[in-house]
């Protein structure tokens, strides 16, 4: 009986994820182009800006986070950034590229990059309007993020998106649950562990508030990002024959319309546009909104300048994507079998049997903890905003279930339903901040004061 729901549940996410395949791909890709030539190609311009944060505010932004005035539910501005990216960088870096390759074709990874680069822009404009709008409860609470931006376009607007994002978290650290179950299954370890430990462990993380979830998110970060990109370089390399077949590929199969399918010439394309841009918006969060929950919560003057960190940020996702995508065309795994997430893993076995996988698991999971922490921290966030900051408990609970759910339930089903979230809350939240990009120019100013 729940094998069939479930069959007709995942029916009815894929009939519906076909359905607005080219509407949604139109909507996300021009909402990027628009807003980076609206902000005068921001991504370029912010260079210098980022650079000066980075030489010359960290330590005074530090201090101003640590004195005894500073808000206590406050994080510094590169806390708020590590705990936004540890929502990013996670399992969808790793396995987003190889899911987009095998629906869309090699071509999908160069349209994966491309949205990351004009989507860096989306960011900006979410994170520099949710710190904008943000408010705060009380002396030790603030609240930030698409929920308060979409108020200024119309409220119905914001509920809509709310209610929405309540459930996809959850289910994002269930798909998050359900990779990483996927990938040590191959190792002979139980799902129902992986979902254990990894519910167990975002209580004890998130129920400490946002400067634990900052702390343990800054502390683990750079670590599996190093660990992970230095590996993956390593079976680059002893594969470099194949480097320049596998870019010339890329750019074949992303502009050139060289299969038809359903008589449409040109649907090739779009399929691996759709694939490329759905997995960038996965793996970056940019265009749905969340990564601001995150960032809106950082003890900075002016809201522009954590926009600034949000989207230089994504170089790191575009790296990361970049890899694991090259990692899988260079191997062939993505030729065999059927829909799968673990092709990353099975590259990494085949080509370095013993260390490769140990190292791969432990980035896998590093990976996982962070995402699944950084997403139960965003949703709790939303959660207390609709509920007026009551049973925040209840949910993390409901969190914590989901993710064991999701460890067990089928991978297929999973991304299935994990697009139709995505499209969801990426739609109301688009329109709102083009409107808002058009009303308010002012906000996104790269001026400095």
């Amino acid at each position: 009986m729940l094998v069939s729901a479930l069959y007709m549940l995942n029916q009815c996410c894929v009939l519906f994820n076909e359905w607005l395949a080219v509407p949604t791909t139109i909507l996300f890709f021009g909402a990027a182009l628009f807003l980076t030539f609206k902000t005068g190609v921001a991504q370029i311009r912010a260079l210098p800006r980022f650079w000066y944060l980075i030489r010359k505010s960290y330590a005074a932004q530090e201090r101003q986070a640590g004195n005894p005035q500073a808000r206590a539910n406050t994080i510094s501005p590169f806390h708020a950034l590590f705990t936004a990216m540890a929502t990013t960088i996670g399992i969808g870096n790793v396995v987003g590229p190889s899911i987009a390759i095998f629906a869309g074709g090699p071509g999908a990874l160069l349209w994966l990059l491309i949205y990351l680069f004009f989507g860096s822009v989306t960011k900006f404009v979410e994170v520099t309007f949710a710190l904008h709008t943000r408010t705060r409860i009380g002396a030790d609470h603030v609240i930030g993020g698409p929920m308060q931006y979409l108020k200024l376009i119309h409220p119905a607007l914001a509920r809509w998106y709310v209610m929405v994002m309540v459930f996809l978290f959850m289910a994002w650290s269930g798909l998050q649950a359900n990779t990483l179950a996927s990938i040590v299954a191959l190792e002979n370890i139980s799902a129902v562990w992986v979902g254990i430990v990894l519910a167990l462990s975002v209580y004890g993380v998130v129920s400490g508030g946002a400067r634990r979830v900052g702390v343990v998110a800054s502390t683990i970060v750079p670590v599996m990002f190093v660990l992970y990109i230095c590996f993956a370089l390593g079976i680059l390399w002893f594969s470099r024959e194949q480097f320049i077949p596998v870019i010339r590929m890329m750019f074949t199969a992303a502009f050139t319309p060289s299969a038809i399918a359903s008589g449409l010439i040109g649907a090739s394309i779009i399929r691996a546009m759709h694939a490329g841009i759905f997995r960038g918006i996965y793996i970056s969060e940019a265009g749905l909104g969340t990564s601001s929950i995150a960032h809106s919560v950082a003890d900075v003057n002016r809201s522009v300048d954590q926009g600034v960190l949000a989207m230089v940020s994504m170089v790191s996702d575009a790296c990361l994507a970049l890899l694991s995508g090259l990692i899988v065309l260079v191997t062939g795994v993505w030729h065999h079998g059927q829909f799968r997430s673990t092709f990353v893993y099975e590259a990494f076995a085949s080509h370095a049997p013993v260390f490769g996988r140990v190292v791969l698991i432990v980035s896998i999971a590093l990976f996982a903890l962070t995402t699944v922490i950084g997403n139960s921290f965003n949703g709790m966030q939303t959660f207390l905003y609709i509920t007026n900051r009551r049973w925040g408990m209840w949910y993390l609970t409901c969190t914590m279930f989901a993710i064991m759910a999701g460890a067990l339930l089928p991978v297929a089903f999973m991304w299935n339903a994990m697009d139709v979230l995505l499209t969801l809350v990426a739609v109301p939240n688009l329109i709102g901040i083009i409107l808002l990009a058009c009303r308010y120019p002012q906000v996104l100013s790269l001026k400095s004061e």
